[in-house]
Parts: structure tokens; C-alpha cells; sequence
């Protein structure tokens, strides 16, 4: 197995659209042509079949769907238990935890959740309506109920990667839509431009390009300026004589190896991030800060993801790659007042990727609990739900 730090980003090889209809186990929509265009993906109507007319039918930046229009559904889908759980080996080390909700007929949707390091939650099934999705979540390496717990050895994001296709293989998955925010929508980037074939579309939330400028503004100082009374909690806890690279200090203090050291860092670290995730102050957001086992993933993991640049061979690498994803519908949700990841980055990628719906939730924050922000979530889901169902 690779090592952390010896790994470099896999050669992309795109693989051509299959000349005959792929079967997919439990695919909600009926017969397909034997040839597709190039670019098309099998369950969606595509703009290059032939009929111009079709424009319109694409979830793209070319239909308009707001959701205060009222064409769709803008509150979360009542609570539902998982109809399957498992746990996948993927290395000698890591074990993942993994779920199906939903309909196990339906239509595959890939939820990826955010830190890294943060782990799923009970209330990420209720963005997808249950009655046509099959809803699979997963717990990326020391995260949630993956074991081992807050582990760093063989956590790269090329190995979250790599887990993301045994999983889809291992439950026999041809072709999926990936929902994804903050972290979450980082790796589902860059996932998808790693294996566009299997990607029918892309729902994002809270873009994080994981650049030097983002990991700066919120962990340097510059969010200090809207934060100040929390950021003095995550500040004071580095030495003044350290407090010129923060990331680095708290690496030091989070890999210590002395549990007290970790857990206090820990903290300090996730409650500033919980502190700043919600345009109004979000108690439940802030007692998240106060578990430790949650705190001690949360931490360890961001910062060791973020000390090492993402693993991403460039500072631009996911801009660069957009190129490889363009043909595949997406839509963008940014909060306007997003104080973790600014809209800055949705600006940039939408810039990158006009073909995206960008739609910016003018009284929004960070997190995807935001009424604004789930509003959109849910209609994003419920927009693709429309087109996956066409013949």
C-alpha cells in the first residue's frame, strides 16, 4: 500500500462511452440508445443528441430552477433508516463504514461529507427523497464510524479516492450522482475529474478549491476580522512565538502523541470552525465542538489534509482539471456570507465552469443546515430527480 507522502495524483485515462446500453441494477429509467454522443451520459437527457430542443433538459446553467419559484420541493425528507450497513476493508489499516437509505431499486446518489474528517450524519439522507433514490453515505478514512478512529497513516486524498471505486464496485454501482460539500465538494471534484465515466452529475455546496489563499483566510487570520471573540480562543491556545503559521503549530500539538495535548488542540481547532459554520450563531453547531471523539477526527484529519496542500500536486490543480468534467451537469449552492469557505472559490469555479448552475443563497453561511442552503440543496436533488426519470 502507499505511504502518505509518497503518492502522486493517478494519470487520468478517459474511457469511452460504451456503444451499447449499459444495465444498471435498480436504474429508474427505461431503455437507452446503442450509441451515445460523445460527452452524454446514460439517465440524462443530453443537449447533443440530435434535437436542439433538448437544451432545455439539461440541469445546467441553461435551466433556471430557484427554488423560491416554488416548482420544487425546498424541505428536507422526513428521517429514514439505512435498509443495508457494511463495513468495507480497503487497506490493511482502514476499514469503512458504509450505508444504503432509500430505495435499494433506485437511482444511486454518492453522499460525501466534509472536514475531512467530519463523518456522516443521520440528516444527510433527508436531502434526497427516499422513494427514488438508492442514498449511499461513507465515512472516509478516521472519520465517523470508520476505523481506526482520527487515523493519518494512508489518508491521502488519492486513497479517499480509491475507496470511493471499491465501494461503488463493491456494491455494483455502474454510474452515480455525487453530492458533496465543503471538503465534501473538494473530493467530489476531484473524484470526478478522476473518473468521469461513472458521474451522471455533481450537486456542490460551500466550494473549497483547498488553495493556499482559502487555508489562509480562515486559519491564519483574515476571518478573524468577522470572528474576533472566537477566533481569540483558537488563537491563544499557540505560543505568541508560533502564531506566525497556525496550521503548523497546531500539526505539532495534534500529532503529539500525548492524548491531552491532542484532545485540547482538537477543540480549540473544531470549535472555531463550529463557531463560524452558520450565518446566526447555531447552538447545536457549537455543542458539535464540545464532543471530543468528533473533535479529535475533525482536527486531526483537516490539518493533516491541509498541511499537505490536499496531496494536490498544484495549488490550482481542481481549476485546471475542470476541462475533463465540463460535459457532466452541476450545480453549485454558495452561501453569500460564507465565512469557512468564501464564495471567493464558487466565483472561481464558476468562472472556470460556466456550464454550472451557480446559485448564490444571499442569507446564507457555511453550513448546508442553513434554511436558504438546504432550501437549494433539496431542489438540486429534486431537479436532477425530473431529467433522471425522462425516457
Amino acid at each position: 500500500m502507499l505511504r502518505t507522502g509518497a503518492i502522486s495524483p493517478p494519470t487520468v485515462v478517459r474511457l469511452p462511452v460504451a456503444s451499447s446500453a449499459i444495465t444498471q441494477r435498480g436504474a429508474p429509467y427505461g431503455s437507452r440508445p446503442s450509441r451515445l454522443p460523445s460527452g452524454c451520459k446514460l439517465g440524462l437527457t443530453c443537449s447533443r443528441m440530435g434535437d436542439p430542443t433538448l437544451n432545455r433538459d439539461l440541469p445546467s446553467s441553461t435551466v433556471l430552477y430557484d427554488a423560491e419559484q416554488g416548482s420544487l420541493r425546498k424541505e428536507l425528507y422526513p428521517p429514514i433508516e439505512p435498509y443495508s450497513t457494511g463495513e468495507l476493508k480497503v487497506s490493511e489499516i482502514h476499514t469503512l463504514y458504509w450505508e444504503q437509505n432509500g430505495n435499494p431499486d433506485g437511482y444511486p446518489v454518492l453522499f460525501l461529507h466534509g472536514g475531512p474528517g467530519g463523518g456522516t450524519s443521520s440528516n444527510n439522507r433527508r436531502f434526497f427523497d427516499p422513494s427514488f433514490y438508492r442514498i449511499v453515505l461513507l465515512d472516509q478514512r478516521g472519520a465517523g464510524k470508520s476505523t481506526p478512529h482520527a487515523c493519518l497513516e494512508e489518508n491521502t486524498t488519492w486513497h479517499l479516492i480509491e475507496d470511493i471505486e471499491k465501494l461503488r464496485k463493491y456494491l455494483n454501482i455502474e454510474e452515480w450522482l455525487v453530492f458533496g460539500g465543503s471538503w465534501g465538494s473538494t473530493l467530489s471534484l476531484a473524484y470526478t475529474q478522476l473518473h468521469p465515466e461513472h458521474v451522471t452529475g455533481i450537486i456542490l455546496r460551500g466550494i473549497f478549491l483547498i488553495r493556499k489563499k482559502e487555508i489562509d483566510w480562515f486559519y491564519e487570520g483574515g476571518a478573524a476580522a468577522l470572528f474576533p471573540d472566537a477566533w481569540e480562543n483558537y488563537r491563544d491556545f499557540i505560543p505568541e512565538e508560533e502564531r506566525g503559521d497556525f496550521v503548523t503549530a497546531y500539526s505539532k500539538r495534534l500529532k503529539s502523541n500525548d492524548p491531552a495535548i491532542e484532545l485540547g488542540a482538537s477543540k480549540a481547532w473544531t470549535n472555531w470552525e463550529m463557531a463560524t459554520s452558520f450565518l446566526l450563531p447555531n447552538e447545536d453547531s457549537l455543542k458539535r465542538g464540545k464532543d471530543d471523539n468528533f473533535s479529535l477526527a475533525f482536527a486531526r484529519i483537516e490539518n493533516h489534509y491541509f498541511i499537505n496542500k490536499g496531496f494536490f500536486p498544484m495549488d490550482s490543480y481542481l481549476l485546471d482539471n475542470v476541462d475533463k468534467i465540463r460535459h457532466i451537469p452541476a450545480v453549485i449552492v454558495q452561501g453569500r456570507y460564507d465565512v469557512v469557505c468564501p464564495m471567493m472559490s464558487a466565483w472561481d469555479l464558476h468562472k472556470a465552469w460556466p456550464e454550472a448552475k451557480l446559485k448564490v443563497v444571499p442569507d446564507a453561511g457555511h453550513s448546508a443546515n442553513e434554511p436558504g442552503i438546504t432550501a437549494e440543496l433539496v431542489a438540486a436533488t429534486e431537479s436532477f430527480q425530473k431529467f433522471l426519470k425522462k425516457k
